[in-house]
C-alpha cells in the first residue's frame, strides 16, 4: 500500500509539556483518513508539524516519501493544501478575490481554474459579496477553495463541521467526498463529530494523550460496530458448536458472551442448546457507535 504521510515516533514538547508521544501513523493514497481524539490528545499539534507551521522536537514524518529534514520537503508540502483550525480568508475580499490573492502567494502564473475551484466548492454566483457576509458554512467552503489553489494531491482538514448547522454540515460532507471520488485527492480530517466522520472516512487513527492507540479501516471498524445479538450462555463452547451447526456468523468474547452476527429463531436456538445442557441466560441487541468504540479504546467523555 502506497502512503501519502507517514510518521514514525513523532514527539512534540514545550518545556515538560509533552503533546505528542512517540506518534506513528499511516495516510493511505487515495484515503479519507479520519483522525479522531480528545481535545488536548494532539491532533491540531500534528497537523501544525505536517504542514510545517512548528518542526517536532524528535521523530520523523515523511510526505510522499520525502523525510521532513530533506531539503525538497517544503517543495514536497505544496502539494498539500490545509485548513488548519479556523479559515484562512481575507473578510473584506470577495470570493474570487480570496483566491487570486492565494495564487498570487503561490507564485501561480495566470488564474487558470480559479472558476473552476469556486463552482466546485459551490461559491460561483456570490459575486461582488465580502467574505464577512458570508455564512459559517460559506467561509469553511473558501477555506477549502484557498487549499485548494495549486491542485494539492493531499488535503488536511482540521474541525472542518465545527459550528456548522446540520445544512452546512451536508455540504461540507458532499464536498470532501466529491473531492476524494471525483479529484482522486487524499484527505486528512480531524473531527469530533464522530457519527458524522463515520460517513465519510475510509480510514481511522485513534489518538490519545499523543499517541496512535489504534489504526484500522472503516471496514474493520464496521465489522466491530456492526449490529448483533449479544448472547449470555453457560457455555460458549458448547454455543459455538451450535452455531456451526446451524450456520450461523458469531465471535466468541468469554465463556460466557458472545455475538451472534444475524437474528435466528430464539425458539429453536434455545432448544438446539437446551439439548447440550447449554443454558441461555440472556439475550440483547448490541450494536456499538464510532463515539461508543472510541470510548472503548480510551474512556472517558468524548470533547474534541
Amino acid at each position: 500500500m502506497e502512503y501519502v504521510l507517514k510518521t514514525n515516533g513523532l514527539c512534540k514538547s514545550y518545556r515538560r509539556y509533552h503533546i505528542l508521544n512517540g506518534l506513528t501513523m499511516n495516510v493511505p493514497k487515495g484515503s479519507i483518513y479520519g483522525f479522531v481524539g480528545k481535545n488536548g490528545a494532539g491532533k491540531t499539534t500534528l497537523i501544525r508539524l505536517i504542514t510545517g507551521l512548528q518542526d517536532p522536537s524528535s521523530g520523523e514524518y515523511t510526505l510522499y516519501g520525502t523525510k521532513h529534514t530533506d531539503s525538497r520537503i517544503s517543495k514536497v508540502r505544496r502539494r498539500m493544501g490545509a485548513v488548519v483550525e479556523t479559515p484562512s480568508i481575507y473578510p473584506d475580499m470577495t470570493a474570487k478575490d480570496n483566491l487570486i490573492q492565494q495564487y498570487l502567494t503561490l507564485g501561480i502564473s495566470g488564474f487558470d481554474g480559479l472558476e473552476d475551484i469556486l463552482k466546485l466548492v459551490g461559491l460561483d454566483n456570490t459575486g461582488k459579496k465580502k467574505a464577512k457576509h458570508f455564512s459559517l458554512g460559506m467561509r469553511q467552503r473558501l477555506g477549502i477553495a484557498v487549499a485548494l489553489c495549486g491542485s494539492p494531491d493531499l488535503l488536511v482538514l482540521d474541525e472542518p463541521v465545527n459550528g456548522l448547522d446540520p445544512q452546512g454540515i451536508v455540504e461540507i460532507r458532499e464536498l470532501i467526498l466529491k473531492l476524494n471520488r471525483e479529484k482522486n485527492i487524499t484527505v486528512l480530517i480531524s473531527s469530533h463529530i464522530l457519527d458524522e466522520l463515520a460517513k465519510l472516512a475510509t480510514h481511522y487513527g485513534f489518538i490519545d494523550s499523543g499517541k496512535i492507540i489504534r489504526e484500522m479501516s472503516a471496514e474493520e471498524l464496521n465489522a466491530v460496530c456492526r449490529k448483533c445479538m449479544r448472547l449470555t450462555v453457560s457455555s460458549t463452547a458448547i454455543l459455538a458448536k451450535v452455531l456451526d451447526d446451524m450456520g450461523i456468523g458469531y465471535s466468541v468474547i468469554d465463556d460466557n458472551h458472545a455475538d451472534i452476527y444475524s437474528k435466528p429463531n430464539i425458539t429453536q436456538l434455545t432448544l438446539a442448546l437446551a439439548k447440550e445442557n447449554c443454558e441461555v441466560i440472556s439475550f440483547e441487541e448490541h450494536d456499538e457507535s464510532l463515539e461508543s468504540f472510541y470510548l472503548s479504546l480510551v474512556g472517558g467523555a468524548v470533547n474534541a
